[in-house]
């Protein structure tokens, strides 16, 4: 609701280039009850003018010398393209073909000359009115996407958190600390970069990626707890957590669920087509899986689990390096290698320093779980 105050102090801009024209005019208004109301003779410094007053009526004569009112409004139309203009054209001209040309150019009403007191004032009164609540509708729209894009942002943080939290559930079974999963996931995320994805994807990859062992819900304690090496046959049961987990994920139509499901499955696959489940092999293994795949076993050497110590990263990286070209696709692991000193600063962020291992220690990268 606008109120005659709002009316009352609404800025008006009259653009004539005759004096007594301009005065009559402003004298008009101001005996009305407006006062807010600034004159210019040409239109020179239109530009500057209208973006520093900001007038709710522009009161524009259409022949002005060397810049025309149609001139004006072009200009106006290029630098406020989406903007309501609130123009009030002056003019002495009736012919019809002048008015439909300046009400295409974005004039909203005309006076005409000589004036009319009562036309003057009724036709600004409703420009200005119209232009105000344009505004308001305007900054309504604006607090309102604005509370849209919070309450989304809210939405999407939570889904996240919950998400994040099922990852944890998971994690604290295998390693009592979610440390691995926030190493793990920032590991990717700086991989991806490396490897040129764009920001939503190295955003989704840091989202879904502390996912990649939710199928570890399903492992019993036995297995997944013993401190020593699996038999054959719980090593079959450990391999099964891939496809767990990607069942648990599996059916979301979102990129996030879509993404998460396939780390899930696809992060044990190996480059020579050795790995599980599926024994994907080369790029057949989608990138995502093939990134994660390192991130997580250098976390995993990197990391004292049930079974083993934690490895230096100097070990770390031999040991990857070793297993480049056969474990790990060759591309993705330089990118990594190169990145190292990021990784080092993500691992110090979140978790001690890892021990040098001993001899007995080193266990082999077929033993990752």
């Amino acid at each position: 609701m606008i109120t005659p105050e709002q009316i009352l102090n609404a800025k008006i801009l009259i653009l004539e280039d005759d004096k007594a024209s301009r005065l009559l005019l402003k004298s008009i208004l101001q005996t009305s009850g407006f006062q807010n109301i600034h004159g210019l003779p040409n239109a020179t410094r239109i530009s500057n003018v209208y973006r520093s007053f900001k007038p709710d009526l522009l009161v524009l004569d259409l022949n002005m010398p060397r810049i025309s009112g149609f001139d004006v409004m072009a200009r106006l139309r290029r630098d406020y393209p989406d903007d309501y203009l609130p123009i009030v054209i002056i003019s002495a001209d009736s012919e019809d073909s002048i008015h439909l040309r300046a009400l295409s150019a974005g004039a909203k009403d005309f006076l005409n000359k000589p004036y009319d007191r009562a036309k003057v004032i009724m036709r600004c009164r409703n420009i200005i009115e119209t232009n105000l609540l344009h505004n308001a509708v305007k900054a309504q729209n604006v607090n309102l996407a604005q509370i849209i894009h919070e309450r989304t942002a809210e939405l999407h943080q939570s889904r996240l958190d919950v998400i994040r939290r099922l990852g944890y559930a998971a994690e604290y079974r295998d390693t009592d600390t979610g440390d691995h999963i926030v190493r793990m996931s920032r590991y990717c995320e700086r991989l991806a970069r490396a490897l040129g994805m764009n920001e939503e994807e190295c955003e989704l990859i840091l989202a879904t990626s502390p996912l990649h062992d939710v199928g570890k819900i399903a492992i019993p304690d036995s297995i997944l707890l013993k401190p020593g090496a699996l038999t054959p046959e719980e090593i079959v049961v450990m391999h099964t957590h891939a496809e767990i987990g990607a069942e648990i994920l599996s059916g979301g139509t979102s990129p996030f669920l879509k993404m998460a499901e396939t780390v899930a499955l696809t992060h044990h696959e190996r480059w020579d087509g050795k790995g599980y489940p599926h024994g994907l092999k080369g790029e057949e293994i989608p990138l995502v899986g093939r990134i994660c795949a390192i991130s997580d076993i250098f976390d995993a050497l990197t990391s004292e689990r049930p079974y083993k110590k934690a490895w230096t990263f100097d070990a770390s990286v031999k040991e990857l390096k070793r297993m480049r070209g056969y474990h790990f696709d060759p591309k993705v692991l330089d990118a990594f290698i190169n990145v190292i000193p990021d990784i080092k600063a993500i691992s110090r962020d979140v978790n001690m320093p890892p021990h040098r291992p001993s001899r007995r220690q080193r266990v082999s990268l077929a033993d990752s779980r």
